[in-house]
């Protein structure tokens, strides 16, 4: 099901959503800045909001969340500036619309797709970085999630948490000329459910026929995500994703999840299988499905 906005013919992807005070909002990727929408239903009409964080020079905001925690709402998001590659940055404000301000570069190596959580044990930030010498030979983009001694310190010791491990996990085959085929996982969100604890994911281009969503999960009451080690879901052993195209969407992926009246949804983007001809542009737009969640195990009610 396709969310409602008062604007036409804009995209949202990556969409994450965020509750507070009884108003949602959903921040999404853009070009000038972090974008954002609020509504005071998430199956009413979304408001959009505009630009609300930008830095210096930057370019091409992708993926961001945000967190409220300290005393202030935090947002984090990746961005290039001229001659660099996609770093993940934060901001902060007293509000969840802004102004965000003091800007903070957490990595100065490629890194995207944040979502910081807070458990018993701490803040954590989950995100995607690259891995070229990959034991099993599947290079590309990967899951970590490493410690945050503050909202913008990371502990720099990632733990690797979930990895190509197939074919439909490919990004790009050849993609360096060296024979080598490119993989990715990217856009982890963790979240708890009684025993269990799951980290969804997106998986390959989100131009191919196997874009898709996927999850990993653990059962274990352990508070710090860096020390649970989280089984990566298949059908024995074969590719088996939560979301994938269907007969009427295509590029589905990047989500975030939200529980509402007791009922568990993604909110996340894809394109309509037969493309408007009135909007020729990115035609990623958020959507949300609902998900069952139980012992272990996730599925959607597409």
């Amino acid at each position: 099901m396709k969310l409602r906005f008062d604007v036409p013919n804009r995209s949202q992807p990556d969409p994450f959503i965020f509750e507070d005070g009884g108003r949602y909002y959903l921040y999404v990727t853009a070009g000038p800045g972090v974008e954002a929408y609020s509504a005071s239903d998430p199956f009413g009409v979304w408001h959009y909001e505009g630009v609300i964080a930008s830095i210096e020079n930057g370019n091409a905001y992708w993926a961001p969340c945000i967190i409220k925690t300290a005393g202030k709402y935090w947002l984090y998001f990746s961005c290039d500036e001229p001659g660099t590659f996609e770093y993940l940055h934060v901001m902060s404000a007293d509000s969840p619309l802004g102004p965000f301000g003091d800007p903070v570069r957490l990595f100065e190596y490629f890194s995207i797709d944040a979502h910081v959580v807070e458990t018993e044990a701490g803040l954590f930030l989950w995100y995607a970085m690259d891995n070229r010498e990959a034991e099993n030979g599947r290079i590309g983009t990967r899951v970590y999630v490493d410690r945050l001694l503050d909202p913008v310190t990371p502990e720099r010791k990632p733990v690797e948490q979930i990895i190509p491990t197939m074919d439909e996990e490919i990004f790009q085959r050849n993609r360096f000329g060296d024979g080598r085929d490119w993989h990715t996982i990217e856009g982890p969100f963790w979240f708890r459910e009684g025993e269990w604890q799951y980290v969804m994911y997106s998986g390959a281009c989100f131009q191919n026929d196997t874009y898709h969503i996927g999850y990993a999960a653990a059962k274990s009451s352990e508070p710090d995500p860096t020390k649970v080690k989280f089984v990566k879901h298949t059908k024995d052993g074969a590719f088996d994703p939560v979301m994938i195209r269907n007969e009427v969407e295509e590029g589905v992926g990047h989500h975030s999840v939200i529980k509402l009246n007791g009922q568990y949804y993604a909110v996340y983007h894809g394109r309509d299988l037969t493309p408007d001809p009135n909007d020729p542009g990115d035609r990623r737009t958020a959507r949300i499905c609902p998900l069952t969640v139980k012992d272990g195990v996730i599925t959607a009610e597409r």
